[in-house]
């Protein structure tokens, strides 16, 4: 079993490598994480928050209620409900206000 092994070919490197020191900086400036929603009504500010940047598949929100005020992660919306990460349905009719806190 003492059969030969073909060589490998490598090119040699007569230069400098500097592959990992390029970096792309934008001058674009960041937009502010909060989304605005003064002057809307809970269905306007529900859309804005679900149509913002910063919503991906889940938002953390504080909702204003009669019975007070609950901080959840809302996944979605379904007729006249907000979903819950946790499976919840939110009535729609029940929000007072409601603020993206993150």
């Amino acid at each position: 079993m003492d059969k030969k092994l073909p060589k490998v070919f490598a090119n040699r490197i007569d230069k400098e490598l500097d592959n990992n020191e390029r970096v792309y900086v934008s001058s674009k400036k960041e937009e502010p994480s909060s989304v605005e929603v003064s002057g809307m009504n809970v269905n306007q500010k529900i859309n804005t928050i679900f149509k913002s940047k910063n919503y991906i598949y889940k938002a953390e929100v504080e909702i204003k209620q009669q019975t007070g005020t609950i901080v959840k992660k809302i996944i979605g919306k379904n007729g006249d409900s907000l979903i819950t990460i946790d499976n919840e349905l939110i009535p729609i009719h029940t929000i007072e206000d409601i603020k993206l806190i993150h």
